[in-house]
């Protein structure tokens, strides 16, 4: 019931109320009226008892009495009449009185009520208008949005403003930027040293496809209230979209590796490696790494968010002991049972030789009980029947990749640490999948290997060392490998420049902690056929080729040459005034070297293998004092 029928239904029973009162109050009148009447009748009839009672002599006074009696009772009967009369009189008024406000106030409810209908009705109007006013407004709104093509106002990705563009000229804007980005240095201080990385170096791609569409869709994938409501917060606001990011955790780990080798102090690992009859453990040492954990996450975070800033980012190091030698673990890697080699063809399938291998883990317990820094183990080795070098040409008919270097045949120590090398990759097979090591194949470079002490880098100038020249095997093999379209897994630059490999393809070793490896990733096994004489170190890898096999072009860019400087000692042993030049320079520089795969001359990719960095190396020219 509405508040304005209730006001009604009140005024009306308060009237009712009233009235009912007034006709009560008549009554009552009327009652004492007639009661005063039987009062005096009752006086008359004890009055004329009493003149019964009484002389004749009081009859006159009787019959004045009885006279005076009925003038009482008439006159009683007149006022009561006359108050009849009134009463009706006033009741009447008072009911005409009761009746007028009772319509007053029905009539001022009634107007009351149809004042708040009326306004009633002009509020659901005015709603109704609103609505149909927003209606119409997202209508034309959306009409007029419906045929822009492109994307909102106020969207970035991953901080690129990319308003009113096209998707394609959006994913143009975005691939370009990336594509600087990812040549960009990201300078890392370790230990108050700078180092350098670039986002090419772990394959940092962006999923701008997908960033985009998601930065399109803003305004477009609702309801009509809903996308104008997206529209109207892109003009008030930023709308930023973000873009996954992906890389190479593997060539991350290979980069933190190396990072991890060039800084003083560097913990070193325990090493082994199986030398014919022999497996070699060397014991290694305490000592500083990078927090691998910390180091990435920066590096990939920076990378992802585009943060390039010159001062570069710090990268923590911890101090590390070295772990305890896990001779079971060994064992178990170590043993295995003795294979033949064979091959089939139609399709072509070739299994590599293995040599049965084992040793006695009780007494190798014994022999790591004492400290020492290198362990040997004898091993009991089963040769096969058929080595996989035995199988012949037609297991490996087609020439993959080949390279050469020449070296200084008069140096006779070198040129024997070269053949040395040659001789143990002659005939290695790498089957499908599996990764090559430079170490192990070569295994510990030791004068009982017959290696002897030759020119290499050390300490930052040339230096005599044993098996100095091995590096120039393994920068042979790696170019080898790179023209054979295989996965290069590992790979380190020298610190100076070398004269038989120019800047980017070279590729240095050192036993128990820098390698070179690489992975097998053709559909055969592949063979190294390696040989050195004349002075020309040459490598060639055979196998079969694949359905569709592709041209490879290594190209090297130098960004920057360093000059390097000249460095006078004193010599008393030389006559005063003779200068000799003990060690001659070389410039340092900064590379980048890639490789292109071309199909019919066609380039069908093109990867960065590395940036590299040499340090200039100075020419030392020695003086004579003698006689001074």
């Amino acid at each position: 019931m509405s508040d304005d029928n209730k006001d009604l239904e009140t005024g009306i029973l308060k009237s009712s109320m009233l009235q009912k009162k007034k006709v009560k109050k008549s009554t009552q009148n009327e009652n004492n009226i007639d009661e005063e009447n039987k009062v005096l009748a009752n006086e008359k009839e004890s009055e004329q008892e009493k003149t019964e009672s009484n002389s004749s002599v009081a009859v006159m006074e009787k019959a004045e009495t009885e006279e005076n009696i009925e003038k009482k009772i008439e006159e009683d009967n007149n006022v009561k009449n006359e108050i009849v009369e009134q009463q009706k009189t006033t009741n009447k008024g008072e009911r005409q009185k009761d009746e007028s406000n009772t319509k007053s106030q029905y009539e001022f409810v009634v107007t009351k009520t149809k004042k708040k209908d009326h306004k009633l009705k002009i509020l659901i109007v005015l709603i109704i208008l609103l609505f149909m006013m927003i209606a119409l407004f997202s209508t034309v709104f959306a009409l007029v949005n419906a045929n822009n093509n492109n994307i909102l106002g106020g969207i970035y990705i991953r901080g690129i403003l990319v308003e009113n563009l096209t998707e394609e000229e959006a994913v143009k804007l975005l691939n370009e930027q990336f594509e600087k980005e990812n040549k960009r240095e990201l300078i890392l201080k370790i230990n108050g040293e700078e180092y350098s990385i670039i986002p090419e170096q772990i394959e940092a791609k962006y999923d701008v496809e997908k960033a985009v569409q998601e930065a399109y869709s803003i305004g477009r994938n609702g309801n009509i209230l809903q996308n104008n409501f997206e529209i109207i917060r892109t003009i008030m606001e930023e709308s930023k979209v973000d873009i996954d990011f992906t890389y190479n955790e593997e060539l991350l780990n290979n980069i933190m590796k190396s990072l991890d080798a060039k800084i003083p102090n560097a913990m070193v690992d325990n090493t082994y490696s199986v030398e014919d009859n022999q497996l070699i453990i060397t014991r290694g040492v305490a000592g500083v790494e990078i927090d691998k954990t910390k180091a990435k996450e920066a590096i990939v975070s920076n990378i992802k968010a585009g943060i390039y800033n010159e001062t570069g980012i710090e990268i923590p190091t911890i101090f590390k002991e070295c772990p305890e030698i896990d001779i079971e673990k060994i064992h178990s890697e170590v043993k295995t049972e003795p294979q033949n080699a064979s091959y089939k063809k139609d399709p072509f399938e070739l299994i590599s030789h293995k040599n049965g291998l084992d040793f006695d883990v009780e007494e190798a317990k014994k022999i790591l009980s004492e400290e020492k820094d290198e362990y040997i183990i004898q091993l009991t080795v089963i040769e096969p029947e058929i080595h996989t070098n035995e199988l012949g040409e037609e297991a490996f008919p087609d020439l993959l990749g080949a390279f050469s270097t020449k070296y200084d045949e008069t140096s006779v120590s070198r040129s024997k640490n070269v053949k040395i090398a040659i001789s143990k990759l002659n005939g290695v097979v790498v089957m499908p999948g599996e990764v090559f090591s430079y170490n192990d194949t070569l295994g510990k470079r030791t004068v009982e290997e017959g290696y002897e002490y030759a020119s290499g880098f050390a300490g930052g100038k040339v230096v005599p060392m044993l098996g100095g020249g091995i590096c120039q095997v393994s920068s042979t093999l790696y170019d080898a490998v790179l023209y054979a379209n295989l996965h290069i897994v590992e790979r380190y630059n020298h610190m100076f420049q070398v004269t038989y490999a120019g800047p980017g393809k070279d590729a240095t070793v050192s036993y128990g902690t820098l390698d070179f490896k690489f992975e097998n990733t053709r559909s055969y096994p592949i063979m190294i056929k390696a040989k050195a004489s004349g002075g020309l170190a040459e490598i060639k890898i055979y196998g079969i080729k694949e359905e569709v096999e592709y041209e490879v072009e290594l190209v090297t860019n130098i960004l920057s040459y360093t000059p390097y400087k000249v460095i006078y000692e004193n010599d008393s042993s030389l006559a005063a005034g003779r200068e000799v030049v003990s060690q001659y320079g070389l410039q340092g520089c900064e590379s980048v070297t890639y490789r292109i795969v071309k199909l019919n001359g066609q380039e069908v990719s093109k990867e960065l293998l590395s940036k590299d960095s040499y340090d200039p190396l100075n020419k030392v020219i020695r003086r004579g004092t003698a006689g001074t």
